[in-house]
């Protein structure tokens, strides 16, 4: 009979060698989640905010409120 001998695992910094591997992975990923966001979210947000503002007429709004009864002191 042959016996094969099994090579025994390598147990002695296998936490530090995982770790460090799922570190660079964690990072990658959270710098992946943050540039989506960032380009999918707030950039889109920020354009209409402007695109808003940029013909807004405060008084002409508040006129138009006002007309439709919404507020109680301002006749």
């Amino acid at each position: 009979m042959s016996s094969s001998v099994v090579a025994k695992p390598q147990m002695r910094g296998l936490l530090a060698r995982r770790l460090r591997i799922h570190i660079v992975g964690a990072f990658a990923v959270s710098l992946g989640v943050a540039a989506l966001y960032k380009f999918g979210v707030a950039e889109p947000r920020k354009k209409a905010y402007a695109d808003f503002y940029r013909n807004y007429d405060s008084m002409k709004d508040f006129e138009e409120m006002r007309k439709a009864g919404i507020f109680q002191s301002a006749k």
